[in-house]
Protein backbone atom coordinates (compact mmCIF):
# COMPACT_ATOMS: atom_id res chain seq x y z
CA UNK A 1 0.00 0.00 0.00
CA UNK A 2 1.36 3.82 -0.45
CA UNK A 3 2.15 5.71 2.60
CA UNK A 4 0.07 8.61 3.45
CA UNK A 5 1.65 11.96 2.43
CA UNK A 6 1.24 13.23 5.28
CA UNK A 7 4.68 11.18 6.92
CA UNK A 8 2.40 9.10 9.48
CA UNK A 9 3.54 6.07 8.12
CA UNK A 10 0.28 4.44 8.11
CA UNK A 11 -1.47 3.53 4.70
CA UNK A 12 -2.98 6.84 2.46
CA UNK A 13 -5.94 4.48 2.26
CA UNK A 14 -6.06 4.06 6.59
CA UNK A 15 -4.89 8.25 7.50
CA UNK A 16 -5.81 11.28 5.32
CA UNK A 17 -8.00 9.30 1.93
CA UNK A 18 -11.15 8.73 3.86
CA UNK A 19 -10.83 12.33 4.91
CA UNK A 20 -10.61 13.48 1.77
CA UNK A 21 -13.45 11.29 0.37
CA UNK A 22 -15.56 12.47 2.88
CA UNK A 23 -15.94 9.51 4.32
CA UNK A 24 -14.84 10.44 7.69
CA UNK A 25 -13.99 13.79 8.96
CA UNK A 26 -10.67 14.81 11.40
CA UNK A 27 -11.09 13.85 14.59
CA UNK A 28 -8.70 16.63 16.01
CA UNK A 29 -6.85 19.38 14.82
CA UNK A 30 -3.95 17.56 14.36
CA UNK A 31 -5.32 15.08 11.80
CA UNK A 32 -6.92 17.79 10.18
CA UNK A 33 -3.46 19.51 9.46
CA UNK A 34 -1.67 16.28 8.06
CA UNK A 35 -4.80 15.80 5.73
CA UNK A 36 -4.45 19.48 4.83
CA UNK A 37 -0.71 18.19 4.16
CA UNK A 38 -1.68 15.43 2.23
CA UNK A 39 -4.27 17.55 0.19
CA UNK A 40 -1.63 19.70 -0.67
CA UNK A 41 0.75 16.96 -1.85
CA UNK A 42 -2.40 15.58 -4.07
CA UNK A 43 -3.65 19.20 -5.09
CA UNK A 44 -6.75 18.47 -3.68
CA UNK A 45 -7.82 22.01 -3.77
CA UNK A 46 -11.74 21.54 -2.99
CA UNK A 47 -11.03 19.58 0.48
CA UNK A 48 -8.25 22.22 1.29
CA UNK A 49 -10.90 24.90 1.01
CA UNK A 50 -13.55 23.18 2.68
CA UNK A 51 -11.01 22.92 5.85
CA UNK A 52 -10.59 26.37 5.88
CA UNK A 53 -12.95 28.02 8.61
CA UNK A 54 -16.29 30.04 7.34
CA UNK A 55 -14.24 33.81 7.78
CA UNK A 56 -11.17 32.66 6.00
CA UNK A 57 -12.82 30.84 2.92
CA UNK A 58 -15.33 33.54 2.21
CA UNK A 59 -12.44 35.36 0.52
CA UNK A 60 -10.47 31.94 -1.07
CA UNK A 61 -11.26 29.80 -4.06
CA UNK A 62 -9.90 26.92 -5.39
CA UNK A 63 -8.32 28.90 -8.25
CA UNK A 64 -6.12 31.12 -5.81
CA UNK A 65 -5.23 28.05 -3.31
CA UNK A 66 -3.58 26.25 -6.75
CA UNK A 67 -2.15 29.73 -8.13
CA UNK A 68 -0.61 30.12 -4.81
CA UNK A 69 0.82 26.68 -4.54
CA UNK A 70 1.72 26.36 -8.22
CA UNK A 71 5.54 24.89 -8.66
CA UNK A 72 5.55 23.88 -5.19
CA UNK A 73 6.70 19.91 -4.54
CA UNK A 74 5.79 19.09 -1.08
CA UNK A 75 8.00 16.39 0.59
CA UNK A 76 7.81 15.87 4.42
CA UNK A 77 5.74 17.00 7.09
CA UNK A 78 6.87 16.94 10.69
CA UNK A 79 4.88 17.55 13.77
CA UNK A 80 6.41 19.73 16.53
CA UNK A 81 4.31 19.71 18.77
CA UNK A 82 0.99 17.76 18.88
CA UNK A 83 -1.90 19.79 19.56
CA UNK A 84 -2.55 19.72 23.70
CA UNK A 85 -6.02 20.16 23.30
CA UNK A 86 -7.00 17.54 21.66
CA UNK A 87 -7.66 14.92 24.65
CA UNK A 88 -10.19 17.00 25.72
CA UNK A 89 -13.19 16.23 24.18
CA UNK A 90 -15.01 19.69 24.97
CA UNK A 91 -12.20 21.87 22.69
CA UNK A 92 -13.14 24.18 20.89
CA UNK A 93 -9.69 25.74 19.42
CA UNK A 94 -6.34 23.90 18.95
CA UNK A 95 -3.35 24.95 17.80
CA UNK A 96 -0.53 22.44 16.66
CA UNK A 97 3.36 23.28 15.49
CA UNK A 98 4.45 22.06 12.48
CA UNK A 99 7.28 21.62 9.74
CA UNK A 100 6.78 21.33 6.09
CA UNK A 101 9.48 20.40 3.87
CA UNK A 102 8.76 21.15 -0.11
CA UNK A 103 11.23 22.34 -3.04
CA UNK A 104 10.87 25.38 -5.25
CA UNK A 105 12.76 25.73 -8.60
CA UNK A 106 14.75 22.65 -7.45
CA UNK A 107 15.53 24.56 -3.86
CA UNK A 108 14.41 23.07 -0.59
CA UNK A 109 12.00 25.21 1.77
CA UNK A 110 11.16 25.01 4.98
CA UNK A 111 7.70 26.22 6.07
CA UNK A 112 7.62 26.30 10.43
CA UNK A 113 3.90 27.19 11.37
CA UNK A 114 1.91 27.17 14.23
CA UNK A 115 -1.64 26.91 13.15
CA UNK A 116 -4.65 27.96 14.81
CA UNK A 117 -8.00 25.47 14.46
CA UNK A 118 -11.56 26.15 15.56
CA UNK A 119 -14.56 23.44 15.94
CA UNK A 120 -17.08 24.83 13.14
CA UNK A 121 -20.61 22.87 12.80
CA UNK A 122 -19.21 19.77 14.55
CA UNK A 123 -15.67 19.53 12.70
CA UNK A 124 -12.69 20.94 12.88
CA UNK A 125 -11.18 24.12 10.32
CA UNK A 126 -7.82 25.61 9.95
CA UNK A 127 -8.51 29.58 10.31
CA UNK A 128 -4.67 30.95 10.67
CA UNK A 129 -0.97 30.74 11.46
CA UNK A 130 1.91 32.00 12.69
CA UNK A 131 5.11 31.48 10.64
CA UNK A 132 8.60 30.85 12.74
CA UNK A 133 11.54 32.69 11.90
CA UNK A 134 13.56 29.57 10.46
CA UNK A 135 10.89 29.35 7.89
CA UNK A 136 12.18 29.75 4.31
CA UNK A 137 15.29 28.30 2.16
CA UNK A 138 17.26 25.30 3.87
CA UNK A 139 20.34 25.39 3.82
CA UNK A 140 21.11 21.26 3.62
CA UNK A 141 24.17 20.19 2.34
CA UNK A 142 24.58 17.29 0.79
CA UNK A 143 25.54 14.60 3.17
CA UNK A 144 23.46 16.06 5.82
CA UNK A 145 20.53 14.06 7.16
CA UNK A 146 17.67 13.58 5.38
CA UNK A 147 14.55 16.41 7.17
CA UNK A 148 12.34 13.12 6.59
CA UNK A 149 13.54 11.58 8.84
CA UNK A 150 14.26 8.48 6.46
CA UNK A 151 18.08 7.95 8.15
CA UNK A 152 19.68 8.61 4.46
CA UNK A 153 21.69 11.28 3.61
CA UNK A 154 20.03 14.25 2.04
CA UNK A 155 21.51 13.56 -1.20
CA UNK A 156 20.43 9.77 -0.98
CA UNK A 157 16.89 10.85 -0.56
CA UNK A 158 14.73 14.02 -1.12
CA UNK A 159 17.20 15.63 -3.11
CA UNK A 160 16.43 13.42 -5.52
CA UNK A 161 12.87 14.00 -5.54
CA UNK A 162 13.11 18.23 -5.96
Amino acid sequence: PVLCFCCSNKPYSECCEPKHTGSTIAESAQALMRSRYSAYCLSNWAYILKTYAKKQRASLSEQALEESASGTKWLALSVVTPSAEAQQSSATTDQVEFKAYYAVNHKPYLMHETSDFVMEDNEWRYTTGIMHSDSGLLKTGRNDPCFCDSGKKFKQCCLKRI
